[in-house]
């Protein structure tokens, strides 16, 4: 069973959350941010959901130490600010999902599955289906005795696709997920890439890219299950 730490000050909302959730996963509490770290540094946790207004090291500060300290552990934003800016802050310290209160604990459930899914792609560093192997250690695309390296970021694009079969990521979603939100890269630079891959998986059957007119891309898994199911 999965280990969750709810990191919130106030004490209903806390009581709340974990109620909703200890069904499904095992809990630890922290009250506010000093606390999560010390868990964090004793004991196994799979995910963390954080406020942001809370004493002295807020959720935006618990969230830039552990990356500083090359934590990766999944961090779900739970909090009552709901502006654009507060989501961009969010997400530039180094959160992977943000959600705004009053909570619908069925979508709490559906996002704290996928997170927990993600963060498993990421510690394995590979997706399988059926003879394909993507390797994120060596950047490679393995069929059988077929080994097709990569370069990183045709890799990475692949390996974001792959990972959310049938998601539809926009190109602005791409650029900034993999080259980042300062990139002077346009959407030009996603079209370029994508045709690369194409080309390089076309005799593949096992999945598909394709082009949502308008939206941006996803891939389909038309052969096979992968790992990440």
């Amino acid at each position: 069973m999965a280990t969750i730490l709810i990191v919130e000050d106030e004490k209903n909302i806390q009581l709340l959350i974990s109620e909703r959730l200890k069904p499904y996963y095992t809990i630890l509490l922290a009250n506010v941010g000093k606390e999560a770290l010390d868990i964090l540094d004793s004991k196994h946790v799979d995910l963390v959901i954080a406020d942001i207004m809370m004493p002295r090291l807020n959720g935006y500060q618990l969230v830039e130490t552990l990356r500083q300290e090359d934590n990766m552990v999944p961090v779900l934003m739970l909090t009552a600010k709901q502006s654009f800016d507060d989501k961009r802050k969010g997400f530039s310290t180094g959160i992977d999902d943000y959600m705004t209160k009053p909570v619908n604990y069925e979508e709490l459930l559906w996002r704290i599955q996928a997170l927990l899914r993600r963060s498993k792609i990421a510690s394995d560093k590979q997706i399988v289906i059926n003879d394909v192997i993507l390797d994120s250690s060596s950047y490679t695309l393995t069929k059988n005795n077929d080994i097709t390296e990569l370069p990183k970021k045709e890799f990475e694009l692949l390996y974001k696709l792959l990972s959310y079969p049938g998601t539809i990521f926009t190109r602005n979603q791409l650029l900034d997920d993999i080259w980042g939100y300062d990139s002077e890269s346009g959407e030009d630079t996603i079209k370029t890439h994508i045709s690369r891959l194409r080309n390089k998986v076309k005799e593949y059957e096992e999945f598909e890219i394709v082009t949502i007119k308008g939206l941006g891309y996803k891939a389909n898994i038309t052969g096979g299950k992968s790992n990440e199911s």
